[in-house]
């Protein structure tokens, strides 16, 4: 196993010290509290409200392109290189390829997770893949690949999501060829209920499984393309009927739909930066010589 040799090395198996708590609730508790008697969710909220997004873009130096998104509690950097040969392949590829990472922070879950990506880091990165890939125009690069690194600094729920929405916006902040920008959401299903942009704790009670509890609960995340009005990805978990699949898709889209001027936004607000950048230089430029005649 990979050890980081810029820290003290700890225990492999490290697990909070509250998950030893005597105060344990049960199960059926843990259900009451997804939803109080007024429909009010632990947190505030109103099963349909998201949490609020703070987004900014050319975090990391290092990188082609960067971003760093919050989602509440969650938050997530995302790094993209420049485009580099495919490594291992011999005939030529007409189309580049996206290589993409999703990994979880050693401390950003409450149990420690490992250096080494586990399956589930393994899945949720072709997820990452897929979402992102029909909105990049790869016939622009052929032959090359381009890298993307997603890692979730604090993990409080919908963490696909989020990295999506971060991926997308590296993306266009090195200024690889896309067609559209991706938005992604998130919704948990309990039920009847229909709890969006959850949060740790109901998607844990969400995707448990219980085989004392019948009826439609798990997970649903869906990436969007807004201007093309078209689904990139679609993951799904957990036990639902198929009307119940189809009312989640339409619900998804809806909201999807406004996240999306957010982040688009956000994308204006560093264009129209870069350019004043740009208007500036002349002028500083035309300043120093005037000072040296």
């Amino acid at each position: 196993m990979p050890t980081d040799s810029r820290r003290v090395p700890g225990p492999d198996n490290t697990l909070q010290y509250y998950l030893y708590s005597k105060q344990k609730k049960t199960y059926e508790e843990c259900e009451k509290d997804l939803l109080s008697s007024e429909n009010i969710r632990k947190d505030g909220r109103k099963p349909e409200t998201p949490r609020k997004i703070y987004i900014k873009t050319g975090v990391v130096s290092q990188a082609k392109g960067s971003a760093y998104i919050e989602v509440g509690n969650t938050k997530v950097i995302c790094s993209v290189f420049d485009p580099r040969e495919i490594p291992n392949k011999s005939e030529f590829s007409v189309n580049g390829e996206l290589y993409c990472e999703f990994k979880f922070a050693t401390f950003s879950c409450k149990k420690r997770r490992n250096f080494v990506r586990d399956p589930e880091e393994k899945e949720l990165s072709v997820s990452l893949k897929r979402a992102l890939e029909p909105a990049v125009c790869r016939h622009e690069f052929p032959n090359f690949q381009v890298d993307v690194y997603a890692l979730v600094l604090q993990n409080d729920g919908s963490a696909l999501a989020a990295a999506i929405n971060c991926a997308g916006l590296a993306l266009a902040d090195a200024s690889v060829p896309m067609y559209d920008l991706v938005s992604a959401v998130s919704v948990a299903i309990h039920g009847e209920s229909r709890l969006m942009d959850p949060t740790i704790e109901e998607e844990n009670i969400c995707s448990s499984v219980n085989p004392q509890v019948t009826g439609n609960r798990g997970l649903a995340t869906l990436s969007y393309l807004g201007n093309l009005k078209q689904v990139t990805e679609f993951c799904q978990i957990g036990t639902m009927d198929s009307d119940i699949v189809i009312d989640v898709i339409d619900l998804l889209e809806t909201q999807v739909m406004e996240v999306y001027p957010v982040i688009q936004h956000s994308m204006v607000a560093k264009v129209q930066k870069h350019i004043k950048e740009k208007n500036q230089e002349p002028m500083k430029h035309s300043r120093s010589t005037a000072g040296s005649v």
